[in-house]
């Protein structure tokens, strides 16, 4: 279902992606820096070439979702609840304990998918997430892995 994601190209690619989901979307050179970091991996799917991705980062017991993005013609076919349970699946097994991630207050849809995923709201950053002088407030949310075997 989901691959992981490692080349130049594939930087360029899920940099299309993000700038069709987000106000601020990262750059390929971005992508290329942050897996070019130790426990960042990208998953991505949804054919040839891939729809969707997630990016996830693990270190010591804890992990973090930094992006997921899906392209809006390929929205509300469960890619994104695909792609959070892969991730979750590849940090069982990496004795991880938590999972965090943010997102904006706003973002119902995006909510929903970490909900049914297991992540609960442990948090609130105000004026986090900041485009054309306006600004949203982030929910942080967090997954609690009851072990390495957990998923």
């Amino acid at each position: 279902m989901s691959e992981s994601v490692t080349t130049t190209q594939d930087c360029a690619l899920l940099a299309d992606i993000h700038a069709t989901s987000f106000p601020d979307p990262w750059t390929a050179l971005f992508f290329g820096a942050l897996l070019a970091q130790p426990g960042v991996m990208a998953l991505a799917t949804g054919g040839e070439p891939p729809q969707a991705f997630i990016l996830i980062r693990a270190a010591a017991d804890e992990s973090e979702i930094l992006t997921l993005a899906v392209r809006p013609e390929a929205r509300n076919r469960g890619m994104g609840g695909r792609l959070v349970a892969a991730a979750m699946s590849a940090l069982a097994g990496q004795n991880i304990t938590r999972c965090f991630l943010e997102v904006a207050e706003d973002n119902a849809a995006a909510i929903a998918i970490y909900s049914r995923a297991g992540f609960t709201t442990c948090g609130r950053r105000n004026d986090y997430y900041r485009h054309d002088g306006t600004s949203t407030a982030a929910i942080v949310m967090e997954r609690r892995f009851d072990g390495p075997k957990a998923v």
